[in-house]
């Protein structure tokens, strides 16, 4: 059956693109729409061909907004192979060319080899895999000069300053689930049984290279208030999943998990820390997580986490919550809420997420929306619908919208012409209002 290969959906409904042939960002055409208050959004398709942006968290626009990272996949119909390698992508935005500008043996399928800026333009991160030892690793690269750096540790995060580095195992992290690491043989990686300290978050320093542990496994679980501790947990498989930043850099944020042995469904809780590993909090404990919930992220503010939550015990779908670091505070800012949710950098009260195709903001065909959320009104904007595919697991694709440091793009992903691609919005007018 063919597939839409793009929708765009405002306010009332279904509009027909209308391409515009000036040169607008990229130097290509431009589908737009207006709404009922004709506010013009153009979107752009940036690159094609299992091409991916990282995540909803990390701004793939550099710091100074003249390029793009991305990833290319090398396929899209199967696993992983240890030694198969991506390659990661700068795209020019004033004039849309593509360059090639290193490969990456260190990636899975959902976020590809993390690929994502530090500072400034001279700084990109990356993971990589030596096949000769199957260690994996963090570059620090230079797009610019092709001047490279190997870290001792993994990156899943770069500090807002670029000067560190924090991961989760990302060699075991497919034992939390699957699409976020990087893929090794598997006979040289042990599962964790109960609450190890040999696991946990690590952090490099990107002038040093050096790796250190950050955080136990084993630390996060006796030291975490309120206590996370079960009474068997040799019974349980624990694994650290995504660890983050707030945008000031003062703290961090991860999950940790705990499945049984023998099988059957997670725990999770969201934990967040000081810099130097102190201050273990619950900020959503496994009580609470165990109603419903996905995908954390910090808020503006840097003291506060938002995510997907059900919160209101009516089973209407999950509430859009924020909640201070310590799990205080926790209150209802959007319903329903949806997909990987962030807020605007620079504070102000919207936020963009996207949805699974079976969320109820969907339509259930596999298209989802591209939602703007404003907090102080309580009303929502469609900035586009995208068709992701209804595959789950590993081969799902998500949209990911993420802003630009300037808060004035939203780029996200899809799947059009069945290869996964990669696109941008301009808010400039809907912000201008």
């Amino acid at each position: 059956m063919n597939r839409p290969t793009m929708y765009i959906y405002l306010n009332k409904g279904l509009f027909v693109f209308t391409i515009l042939m000036a040169n607008t960002l990229l130097g290509e055409p431009t589908f737009s729409q207006k709404n009922g208050k004709d506010e013009k959004i153009s979107i752009q398709k940036i690159s094609t061909g299992k091409i991916i942006h990282r995540f909803f968290d990390t701004s793939p626009m550099s710091p100074s907004g003249k390029y793009l990272a991305l990833f290319r996949l090398p396929y899209e119909d199967h696993s992983p192979k240890p030694g198969d390698a991506g390659e990661v992508v700068l795209v020019d935005i004033k004039t849309g060319k593509e360059r090639i500008v290193a490969k990456s043996r260190g990636w899975e399928m959902q976020l590809g080899a993390q690929v994502q800026w530090g500072k400034t333009d001279n700084e990109l991160y990356f993971n990589d895999v030596d096949t000769t030892s199957w260690k994996a690793f963090a570059v620090k690269f230079n797009p610019l000069t092709g001047v490279s750096q190997r870290m001792e540790g993994t990156v899943f995060m770069a500090s807002p300053d670029g000067t560190q580095l924090a991961s989760h195992n990302l060699i075991k992290s497919r034992y939390a689930q699957i699409g976020y690491g990087v893929i090794i043989p598997k006979e040289l990686t042990a599962k964790n049984v109960g609450p190890v300290a040999t696991d946990g978050i690590t952090i490099t320093d990107t002038k040093t290279s050096k790796s250190k542990m950050l955080v136990t496994i084993r630390e996060i679980y006796e030291k975490t208030v309120p206590s996370i501790a079960i009474s068997n947990p040799q019974d349980f498989h624990y694994y650290c999943f995504q660890v983050k930043w707030n945008p000031q850099g003062t703290k961090l944020l991860t999950t940790i998990q705990w499945s049984p042995v023998s099988g059957g469904p997670r725990r999770r809780a969201v934990i967040t820390m000081n810099t130097d590993g102190s201050n273990l909090r619950t900020a959503i404990t496994p009580e609470q997580w165990a109603k419903g919930g996905h995908h954390i992220n910090w808020t503006p503010d840097g003291e506060h986490i938002s995510m997907n939550l059900e919160a209101d015990d009516k089973q209407l779908g999950l509430e859009l919550i924020t909640a201070k670091y310590d799990g205080s505070d926790l209150k209802v800012v959007f319903q329903p809420g949806s997909g990987h949710p962030s807020f605007h950098p620079l504070g102000l009260p919207l936020i963009v997420t996207d949805a699974y195709p079976g969320e109820m903001v969907t339509s259930g065909d596999g298209t989802v929306p591209i939602r703007l959320l404003n907090t102080q009104t309580g009303t929502e904007q469609k900035i586009a619908g995208i068709f992701l595919s209804k595959t789950e697991g590993e081969f799902r694709i998500d949209a990911h919208p993420a802003w630009d440091y300037s808060g004035r793009y939203v780029i996200f992903n899809g799947f059009t012409d069945n290869t996964r691609s990669v696109f941008i919005a301009d808010l400039k007018n809907v912000l201008q209002k």
